[in-house]
Formats: C-alpha cells, sequence, structure tokens
C-alpha cells in the first residue's frame, strides 16, 4: 500500500528546501564601528560609571569586562572558583555586601507604602467573581 500521505512526505524528503529569510549582501564584520564606551541612552545620570574607560591612576576599569568582573548584584556578579574550592564551598556572607545602594530596592515590599498595591474593595470583587451580574441585580 502506497499512501497519499506516505507519498507527499517522500516528495517533501527529496525536494530541495529554499529558506523563508533572504540576507542582502556578504556576511562580513563592519571595519567602521566605534568602540569607545557610551553611557546607555536610557541611563539616569547619562554619564558612564565613574573612573570607566580610563586606565591610569586610581581608575580601577579600563574596559566593560573588567567593570563586570567588580560590579554588584545581590553580591558580587562573578566571583573566580579555585581548583581548592567547590561551588557553594564560601557562604553568602564572603561572598560581598547585598545591600542596595540609597535610592535602590531589590524588593517590592521595600518600596515606600505609597508604592505598594492598593486593596481591592469587596464590590469589585463581587463583580468580578459574578461576571458583572452582581452590578445590574
Amino acid at each position: 500500500m502506497f499512501s497519499t500521505t506516505r507519498a507527499l512526505r517522500q516528495a517533501a524528503a527529496h525536494a530541495e528546501r529554499t529558506p523563508s529569510i533572504r540576507f542582502i549582501g556578504r556576511r562580513s564584520i563592519p571595519e567602521s564601528i566605534d568602540h569607545t564606551p557610551r553611557p546607555h541612552p536610557a541611563s539616569p545620570s547619562g554619564q558612564l560609571p565613574e573612573g570607566f574607560g580610563k586606565n591610569g591612576v586610581g581608575f580601577k576599569h579600563a574596559n566593560f569586562s573588567s567593570y563586570r568582573q567588580h560590579a554588584q548584584q545581590h553580591g558580587p556578579l562573578q566571583k573566580t572558583i579555585r581548583s581548592s574550592d567547590s561551588i557553594g564551598a564560601a557562604s553568602g556572607s564572603q561572598l560581598g555586601a547585598v545591600a542596595a545602594p540609597k535610592g535602590a530596592f531589590f524588593d517590592v515590599s521595600e518600596l515606600p507604602a505609597r508604592f505598594h498595591r492598593q486593596p481591592i474593595p469587596v464590590a469589585e470583587l463581587e463583580a468580578v467573581e459574578s461576571g458583572g451580574a452582581s452590578l445590574f441585580g
């Protein structure tokens, strides 16, 4: 038996596949890209971190990789794992401070009261649970 579905599958398997996406031009890396560090367009200060991009006395970071090695978000982002250590060998307090900078918060519950969720009135809950029928009854 030779079903139609089987015939279509065999025809599709032997057909030459043409991709839907077509790329314009050759695949090459442009040479005229400016790699100088710039602040993100959505940055609140519009400036790079202090000392970023300068490799001199008193400046800690010469590039983004160096900056990321020392950046913190709920503790250090990256720590070197030595051969004598295993993952989890160091306690949380040994990894570094976890305190948020002034004006920054890690959790919604730490925000001032004006940013907390407002309680939902009982009448609105009843309207939602009844599908709006309680408003007309």
